[in-house]
């Protein structure tokens, strides 16, 4: 299994209720269901307020890099990092876990 890891930090001077951002979230929260690859999902905001903390979430697992390479191209999750880009900045760690 593979561990997909990914931390966004909305841009200066975006909030989090702007409509942009809610149907950004709205769309991330529904690849869950959309994306058969998916064998595990779930996002949030952060609750904490230190400067280092990002400000979105997501976990998720894959079974193996093909299903990975399968969702990363996935037209629902395009979609959702299309209205991303447009607000913010991420990273990105994805690592094998024993699943």
């Amino acid at each position: 299994m593979i561990r997909h890891l990914v931390l966004f930090k909305l841009n200066d001077g975006v909030q989090r209720d702007e409509p942009r951002v809610v149907a950004g979230v709205e769309a991330f929260r529904a690849l869950g269901t959309q994306i058969p690859e998916l064998k595990f999902w779930e996002c949030d905001w952060n609750i904490t307020d230190r400067p280092i903390a990002y400000d979105f979430a997501i976990n998720s697992a894959v079974a193996d890099r093909d299903a990975l390479q399968r969702y990363l191209d996935h037209p629902a999750h395009q979609a959702g990092v299309g209205m991303w880009r447009e607000f913010s900045t991420w990273v990105i760690a994805d690592y094998e876990i024993e699943g």
